[in-house]
């Protein structure tokens, strides 16, 4: 029995890394003849559009809708009044998001919450200034799989975005309220462009990950959701915008443009759902269909409206990290949230339709 539970992890380990090994194609040269997993952080960026601003900052961002008003914050740049041009960087998994940030290749970040408090309780002086979105994360499983509830999943595979993620925290949380232990799901890491085909291979037997992994997999035949986070947690955060404190002191004023246009771009989404899927299809390399229906099938899927940060907010996050030791210590939410760039008033971004058509 053991060596056939061997044999079957093993099996799960080769998929996975075939699924990578196809995703990155390390025998293929890009048209510049690098390897296109070994990118440099100029390859990965895309300029922004303010060509008369005189000073510029460049923000990380993974493709995941609760990440979509950094490339709106870059296209926006086009037609923004201020001095700073906002140019966005993909990045496909945290760990690399944090050693960006840590060497300071990046300033300014979407990221994972609890992974934020981490890098706090590290020592690392970052912030959290801005949420992503609220909502817009789902348990998905195989769509022809007979897991029905959570306690269909004991014994399984799940995989999570990163053990320093809201993801993680909840589902475990779930778990508590369902009676089950900590150690009845074997999870796993992966990236999240990565989960929906992992599924689809059968290596894993369900994901918890922000959108629009969760559609794809509806949407490929593949998945179906067991669970919503709103259902579970309402106006559930998954990421935030994080900001390295050297660029708060040094240029309050970049800061101050950044953030305002992550709190326009925000509300331009909100209205402006179909348009919003359109413009960040390029920049995520998606399916602007898959992105088209999570933003435009349900208001309550994803929301991009109440992002500023309370201390009710992050407690909860920080308390539940505590408690399962993925936390050590406590961060005073003053140190960890900075709410001074929040505009009193936030209006949606003067974002030009008919260019985003043209494109």
């Amino acid at each position: 029995m053991k060596s056939k539970t061997t044999r079957l992890v093993l099996i799960a380990a080769i998929a996975i890394a075939a699924i990578a090994l196809l995703r990155f194609k390390p025998w293929e040269n890009t048209s510049s003849g690098k390897n296109p997993a070994l990118a440099t952080s100029a390859d990965a960026i895309h300029e922004g559009g303010n060509k008369k601003a005189t000073r510029e900052l460049t923000i990380g961002f993974l493709p995941v809708t609760c990440h979509l008003t950094c490339p709106v914050t870059d296209f926006a740049s086009k037609n923004t009044q201020t001095n700073t041009n906002f140019n966005s960087r993909l990045f496909t998994d945290f760990p690399t998001v944090v050693s960006a940030l840590e060497a300071k290749q990046v300033q300014a970040t979407f990221m994972i919450v609890p992974l934020a408090m981490k890098l706090r309780e590290q020592g690392v002086p970052v912030q959290i200034c801005y949420l992503g979105h609220r909502d817009g994360s789902e348990i998905v499983v195989g769509k022809n799989s007979a897991i029905r509830s959570l306690r269909d999943l004991k014994g399984k595979k799940l995989a999570l975005p990163s053990f320093f993620s809201n993801q993680n925290f909840v589902i475990h949380k779930l778990m508590e309220d369902y009676g089950m232990k900590p150690d009845d799901i074997t999870f796993v890491i992966l990236p999240p462009p990565d989960m929906p085909t992992s599924l689809a291979a059968g290596a894993i037997d369900a994901y918890f990950v922000g959108e629009p992994f969760c559609a794809k997999a509806e949407f490929d035949g593949t998945g179906r959701i067991l669970y919503y986070a709103r259902d579970i947690w309402p106006n559930f955060i998954s990421c935030a915008l994080v900001v390295h404190e050297d660029l708060i002191k040094n240029n309050p004023d970049v800061v101050k443009d950044l953030v305002n246009g992550i709190a326009q771009s925000g509300l331009w989404a909100e209205t402006h759902r179909a348009d919003a899927a359109k413009l960040v299809a390029p920049y995520f390399h998606q399916n602007e269909k898959v992105l088209n229906y999570v933003l435009t099938s349900s208001p309550e899927r994803v929301k991009y409206v109440g992002l500023t940060p309370t201390d009710e907010d992050l407690q909860r996050i920080e308390d539940m990290g505590l408690k399962l030791g993925f936390l050590k210590k406590k961060i005073p939410m003053d140190e960890l949230i900075n709410r001074s760039f929040i505009p009193k008033e936030i209006t949606p971004a003067d974002l030009n339709v008919a260019d985003l058509n043209s494109k």
